[in-house]
């Protein structure tokens, strides 16, 4: 594992209110380059609210959070918007493809966003392509694709600009557990070949599994973590052991996939 990409000390969220709602309490995360951690806890846990802040999409209260040593807080609004665009990369359960675009129009969206040379886009996107095994599928558009496709085309989009951390929110929350199985195995492949550094947020045990490391999270604090040291058998077993202990719902924490 390489140095720190990301780092959060001392995170408070609080929303404002009548009643004011303190959704982090004093959460401190640390992943190291080419690291892929997963975040677990119930629903209301937190888990969202830290990923937003984490992406810049939300501010924090107090608290700091630092990629690659940098504090992107301190930008100018646009400055944010070009460090989100730049540095990070998305994967979310709705995939968020634009549907007038083809598949290979859509990744090579944040390359088109930065005025690439045309060529090199193309040859990154065709690299990209054959990695994910959507080279079948580059000049549909979404609309003609199945689930599994269009999430292996937002990892793809993800993933093409090289950036510093990988955010996935519940990237499997949309699919069978056939394509879910071959979307973690998919992303667990490109932390490892890419060295991409991924933080996860999931319900879901079956796709846990594929990550390094979990941290739990119960009422926006942080609450245990787990490593995965053994076959992903046993660490698929010490999750679903790890969130009997946390509380709520069996179901509501993870959709047991056999």
């Amino acid at each position: 594992m390489g140095a720190e990409v990301l780092q959060v000390k001392g995170l408070n969220k609080i929303y404002p209110g009548k009643v004011p709602f303190h959704a982090l309490h004093h959460i401190d995360l640390s992943v190291a380059a080419g690291e892929f951690v997963g975040i677990m806890g119930p629903s209301g846990s937190g888990k969202t609210t830290l990923l937003n802040v984490v992406s810049t999409i939300d501010r924090p209260t107090s608290g700091q959070v630092l990629l690659s040593g940098e504090d992107p807080f301190r930008l100018s609004s646009e400055g944010i918007a070009r460090f989100r665009r730049r540095e990070l990369g998305f994967v979310f359960q709705a995939f968020n493809l634009l549907d007038t675009m083809t598949v290979r129009e859509n990744i090579l969206l944040p390359l088109t966003l930065e005025g690439t040379d045309i060529g090199e886009m193309m040859k990154l996107a065709d690299a990209m392509a054959k990695k994910l095994g959507i080279t079948g599928i580059l000049d549909k558009r979404t609309y003609e694709i199945s689930g599994g496709q269009a999430q292996r085309t937002a990892i793809a989009r993800a993933l093409i600009h090289k950036p510093k951390l990988v955010l996935a929110d519940e990237p499997t929350g949309n699919l069978d557990s056939k394509a879910a199985g071959d979307v973690m195995a998919l992303m667990s492949a490109l932390n490892k070949e890419e060295g991409a550094t991924m933080l996860l947020v999931t319900h879901d045990a079956m796709a846990a599994s594929y990550c390094d490391r979990i941290v739990f999270i119960k009422d926006g604090r942080t609450y245990s973590e787990l490593r995965r040291n053994d076959s992903q058998e046993i660490f698929y077993q010490d999750i679903l052991n790890a969130l009997s202990q946390l509380g709520g719902d069996r179901h509501e924490l993870s959709p047991v996939r056999v």
